[in-house]
């Protein structure tokens, strides 16, 4: 078997695993785990498989649509503490998102550009019965959002690997160091994040994305996500 079909195995698998996820319902799917995990590009591989097996319907959110404002995440401190206390609004999130799908209403799946640092207006999202809303970023099993999930996903990557790899998003020179001081502000936000909320101990499933070719898929220790 080659690399390309390992990591194909593993998607088809989460992808049967998680329509057991309230098959008569809408479902809510959380994909978290560091900057540079591979979330996006998961979520994105999950949903070209949901479209060419005709599986139930997927919809595609990110938390990273909820930020807040730069003035406001500046203000909440340039370290660690502001970088996990001070980045999203989880208040909207829920309103735009949680309690629309809940109620069968359309939701929004998107409020603010943070690239561009400006509001977006995105139409209005119709989640189909018993369709799956699959939301990526970090910070996903924090106490503000912990009961919202229907089941979720760690991927674990060590910060050896996913510093490296999120900086490559951007243009420029950057320190493959997680020790650097030009990464403090977040791998320690994202350690405060482990040391709080323990995400791993809450996933359904868990995932190690360090060798993308070759990730690993296990059963989390919540394990209740084909219940």
């Amino acid at each position: 078997m080659t690399a390309s079909d390992e990591r194909r195995q593993v998607v088809s698998r989460l992808w049967d695993e998680m329509q057991q996820v309230r098959p008569d319902a809408r479902a809510l799917i959380a994909l978290d785990g560091f900057d540079g995990a591979g979330k996006s590009h998961l979520s994105d591989e999950i949903a070209e498989h949901a479209r060419t097996t005709l599986g139930r319907p997927l919809v595609q959110v990110s938390i990273d649509g909820f930020h807040h404002p730069r003035h406001i995440r500046r203000e909440s401190g340039p370290g660690p503490e502001g970088f996990y206390r001070g980045s999203y609004r989880y208040p909207e999130f829920r309103r735009c998102v949680v309690g629309p799908l809940r109620r069968g209403a359309p939701i929004t799946p998107a409020i603010w550009d943070v690239a561009r640092d400006e509001p977006v207006s995105i139409d209005p999202v119709t989640v189909p019965p018993c369709g799956i809303v699959l939301v990526d970023g970090i910070f996903l099993h924090r106490p503000e959002l912990i009961d919202v999930w229907d089941a979720s996903v760690w991927l674990e990557v060590p910060f050896a690997v996913s510093v490296p790899r999120g900086n490559a998003r951007f243009a420029g020179r950057h320190d493959s160091d997680p020790e650097a001081a030009s990464n403090h502000r977040y791998v320690h936000g994202q350690r405060l994040y482990l040391q709080e909320a323990d995400p791993r101990s809450h996933a359904d499933w868990v995932i190690d994305n360090t060798e993308l070719a070759r990730p690993h898929l296990q059963t989390g220790p919540r394990s209740g996500a084909s219940s």
